[in-house]
């Protein structure tokens, strides 16, 4: 979204920045439940019996094990999530989906009140975007039934016992294979027509996207532990040669010649956010030169807090915000809606806006058994590497951005600003599909540090998913906690910015850190490791068995000689003298931090001040203003910020 509170008050487009405060997040379409307890026969199952759940199945329908593996891996990783369903309403290693379900519980279950925003403001739901009809799902959605009338077994069975779900799989894929003529062979290269079914995909496109992505886990294999203990693997198979030329007699509509920008290894659709002028207005982003004009720097992760069709829906309507690209939870489909010539409304700070590229994620944010499947996640690292390497956008956590690490461009919207994709976003994995996994740089005693909890292990405790206060359900976690001193008894980090004493409130982001978020270590003690943040001392338990951290080394920048503390911004502006007579010079205003004498910041990029000035629709008065004023972007606190080159120093924090 557009954000920024200086833009010329005069300028045409000043309903539309109202408008987009609220962002996508406002589109809380569906909120899926934490779903019931896993049966008797589930919760007996922790001693090796998922992995003999699949060779038993595979042998009951004749499908391949490796196959009915692959195909789980990519949906779940294997995991049971304890019955409860994703995002879309799938269920289990097999990620049935049973929207109907999970529909009809969440009507039981919400009292409208999902936060919308991202923040700790909860507003209700927003009334454009309702919740989708459940008396005409796409079949993609309803997967569940179907495999209980072809196994005969309770859905509600299917949806809680990971055992009954795997073998509802298989009766799936043996059933698309049939269905293709095809027999039921013991080769997986066989398989790929059925395992294109599988997916649910309306194209063929999508279809062997999915597909691929399948016979490359065979192909390389896996073992994991999952996360209700058990021990999981795939041999690989390198050499294996799949019948891709099955997917023609699939019977699906063929793929759209439509001039996305996205990698081939992807499956990708053009749903266009409108450009178009109305009244004194216009929506729903800027025409731009881009990179030419100026460079993209970061790409920054959203997730929608809506279902895939309503969010649709909504970057269509012209008074609405808009975004570069969405991913579907069920298969990784994506829909580009803004070239990245352009410059799309989404991160709430117009600088931000300027320099990035917007994913939304099918998701939401506050409901932490509402997993993302595999496909999403690996077809979004596959979107992420191809722009990364258009652009020139290094591989990390000062450029591939949450919603929730971009700043407040100014002092007063720091309270307001998103906080998706939140806490339950898997960055360690998604940075290992990026294949930029997280690792230790320096010694032991680095003078930096690298956040890298284990994801599934590390379990703070967050409140108010569903009910202000109350504890969400533990879950992995992708941050770490904050304290004033080297104990858990004592104060949590507070944030100035925000106005508020710090809470364990999911949205609450003063007292967090995140998975490959880098720091300058202010001090040790025991298992404890202090951190320079937001302008003070923030210690987190680090111990040595659980590590949360490891230790890095980089730049960083520290307040000139003689100064007692410098001040950070939110975006990085031109000096006044840069701006050329027809455009209005933008304030530079401080946030309401600084950085005091002594201490130490991660450095991110080094960047000249810039300025985007678009406030018509026509783009012949657009303007890019680059000033001499050199800025760092810092790691600041959760979010990032920018300092003056004037007002620092650099040094080198080697281990």
């Amino acid at each position: 979204m557009r954000g920024s509170a200086t833009a010329p008050t005069s300028a045409p487009g000043s309903r539309r920045m109202r408008r987009a405060a609220g962002g996508i997040a406002a589109a809380a379409l569906l909120l899926p439940l934490l779903g019931a307890a896993p049966s008797p026969a589930a919760a007996g199952s922790a001693t090796g019996g998922l992995q003999r759940a699949f060779a038993s199945a595979a042998a009951e329908y004749h499908v391949p094990q490796s196959v009915l593996l692959a195909v789980s891996y990519l949906q779940s990783r294997w995991d049971t999530h304890a019955g409860a369903p994703s995002v879309t309403g799938g269920y289990g290693p097999m990620h049935l989906t049973d929207a109907r379900t999970a529909l009809t519980a969440e009507s039981h279950h919400s009292e409208g009140t999902e936060d919308a925003r991202g923040d700790s403001a909860r507003p209700a739901r927003h009334p454009e975007a309702g919740a989708p009809d459940a008396s005409a799902l796409p079949a993609r959605l309803e997967t569940l039934p179907r495999a209980a009338r072809l196994t005969g077994l309770p859905a509600a069975e299917l949806r809680t016992d990971p055992a009954a779900n795997v073998a509802g799989g298989a009766a799936l894929l043996a059933a698309a294979q049939q269905e293709l003529h095809r027999p039921l062979s013991p080769d997986p290269a066989d398989w790929y027509g059925a395992v294109a079914r599988f997916s649910g995909a309306d194209d063929t496109a999508t279809a062997a996207a999915y597909a691929n992505d399948v016979y490359d886990v065979l192909r390389a294999g896996a073992r994991r532990t999952t996360d209700d203990g058990q021990t999981v693997s795939l041999a690989a198979r390198p050499g294996l040669a799949a019948d891709t030329g099955q997917l023609k007699r699939a019977g699906l509509a063929p793929a759209a010649e439509d001039g996305t920008e996205c990698p081939a290894s992807v499956s990708c659709t053009w749903v266009p956010a409108p450009y178009e002028e109305f009244g004194d207005d216009y929506g729903n982003h800027d025409l731009g030169d881009r990179p030419a004009s100026q460079s993209i720097k970061y790409i920054v992760i959203h997730d929608t807090e809506g279902a895939w069709d309503g969010v649709l829906d909504l970057i269509k309507d012209p008074t609405y915000v808009s975004w570069n690209y969405t991913i579907r939870s069920t298969d990784g489909l994506i829909a580009q809606h803004v070239k990245a010539k352009d410059v799309a409304w989404h991160a709430g700070n117009w600088y931000v806006n300027a320099k990035s590229i917007g994913i939304e994620h099918e998701g939401f944010l506050a409901s932490p058994d509402a997993w993302y499947t595999e496909a999403m996640y690996r077809s979004s690292a596959r979107l992420v590497g191809y722009l990364a390497a258009r652009y020139g956008i290094p591989l990390d956590r000062q450029h591939i951005l949450g919603h929730d690490n971009v700043p407040g461009p100014t002092a007063s919207t720091v309270p307001g600003m998103h906080t998706d994709p939140g806490p339950y976003w898997d960055w360690r994995h998604y940075f290992e599909l990026l294949d930029r996994p997280f690792r230790r740089t320096a010694g032991t005693k680095g003078s930096l540090v690298t956040i890298l909890p284990d994801y599934a292990r590390n379990r703070p405790v967050y409140t108010g998913c569903a009910t202000a206060g109350t504890p969400c359900a533990a879950h992995g976690s992708s941050e770490v906690r904050l304290y004033s001193d080297h104990t858990e008894n004592s104060p949590l980090i507070r944030d100035i910015g925000l106005g508020t004493a710090p809470t364990t409130d999911v949205n609450d982001l003063s007292s967090r850190v995140s998975t490959g978020q880098q720091y300058a270590v202010a001090d040790r003690w025991g298992e404890w490791t202090a951190i320079w943040y937001l302008g003070q001392k923030a210690w987190f338990r680090n111990p040595a068995g659980q590590p949360t951290a490891v230790a890095a080394g980089g730049r960083v920048i520290t307040p000139r000689a003689g100064l007692a503390s410098v001040p950070v911004y939110g975006r990085a502006y031109p000096e006044k003298d840069a701006y050329p007579a027809d455009v209005p010079a933008q304030a530079v205003s401080p946030l309401p931090y600084t950085i005091p004498a002594g201490q130490r910041y991660v450095i991110g990029d080094e960047l000249p001040g810039e300025y985007y000035y678009a406030v018509t629709f026509t783009a012949d008065s657009h303007r890019v203003v680059v000033g001499k004023d050199r800025y760092y972007q810092i790691q600041y606190g959760h979010r990032v910020a920018y300092v003056r080159a004037a007002d620092v120093e650099v040094r080198s924090s080697a281990g």
